[in-house]
């Protein structure tokens, strides 16, 4: 282990010698943080320097969805109820903590003898791999841009500091058209081409605190960090839409694509960021694509609007 310490999340429970055991193990350092509720937890875990969190099944289940948040962030621990005395965990609970991203569920008698040192050192080894694969398959190669799943792990780092410090914030989704008949037209590698100068000049239309992502290969996600309003998540939408209505130069030709965009709101429009992202989808995936743009927020008609529009 290295010299910094691993800073370790638990709530207060029957487990409580078990994970004060950790503490003192030469496996360490390990620094144990102390909560009271799933909450603050959950809150908690989305801080860059929180490593792992040891919890009851019980613990973990009144953290509903927010677990695989928790676990996306950080190694997630499960120790079973040790006034069950339980020698082994079902096949079926067993799968569905480790669907939900859980690295690892230890048993009273797996944390004898230093057991649960071990078991959480086994756990943040994984999970760092994990990560790293993740980051391997982050991004787009045709576009240099993250991909979806990395969007999402963004929007779930946002969202944990939202929960302690409630601030608005907005997801779009431009849905391009035109790249099949650009490639129809001048060839696959002139279209893979566009498709990079799209990304290029979504990127140069937001600030450097905003993520813009490559969902598919013609839908592109932008997530604004922050937002004074729901107008303002409007006013970007249309200067992106505006941005890609101007021609693209490839190859001595000039390509023009047609676009509509999908707004989605934080948290009225979803507070998860799956929900909140494929909401937005849905919309731009509705919306009529217009050569002067379209948009529609989740949740109103699809009610085209032109780019110069104010």
């Amino acid at each position: 282990m290295s010299s910094k310490s691993t800073r370790v999340l638990a709530l207060h429970g029957d487990s409580d010698p078990l994970i004060q055991d950790v503490a003192a193990s030469s496996l360490g350092p390990f620094s144990i943080q102390w909560l009271n509720s799933a909450q603050a937890l959950a809150c908690a875990v989305g801080a860059d320097d929180v490593h792992a969190a040891v919890l009851t099944v019980q613990q973990a289940e009144s953290l509903g969805l927010a677990l695989e948040r928790c676990a996306l962030n950080a190694a997630v621990v499960l120790l079973a109820d040790p006034s069950e005395g339980a020698t082994d965990i079902a096949a079926a609970d067993l799968k569905r903590w480790l669907q939900l991203g859980v690295q690892d569920i230890l048993t009273p008698h797996d944390c004898l003898s230093g057991g649960l040192a071990r078991r959480l050192c086994a756990a943040l080894e994984r999970h760092s791999l994990a990560c790293e694969m993740r980051r391997a398959y982050a991004t787009d190669l045709g576009t240099g841009l993250p991909h979806e799943q990395q969007l999402i792990e963004h929007m779930s780092h946002l969202m944990a500091l939202r929960e302690r410090e409630p601030a608005p914030m907005a997801v779009l989704v431009l849905r391009v058209e035109g790249l099949a008949t650009a490639e129809a037209r001048v060839g696959a590698q002139a279209a893979a081409v566009l498709r990079r100068k799209l990304a290029v000049r979504l990127r140069a239309g937001v600030r450097a605190s905003d993520v813009v992502a490559a969902l598919d290969n013609q839908l592109f996600g932008v997530l604004l960090a922050s937002v004074a309003s729901p107008d303002q998540a409007a006013r970007v939408g249309r200067k992106l839409l505006s941005s890609l209505h101007a021609p693209f130069k490839v190859g001595g030709h000039d390509l023009t694509v047609s676009t509509a965009l999908g707004i989605g709101q934080y948290p009225q429009d979803g507070a998860q960021p799956a929900v909140l992202l494929h909401h937005a989808i849905s919309v731009a995936t509705s919306a009529r694509a217009e050569g002067r743009a379209g948009f529609a927020n989740f949740g109103e008609g699809v009610a085209p609007r032109a780019a110069n529009e104010e």
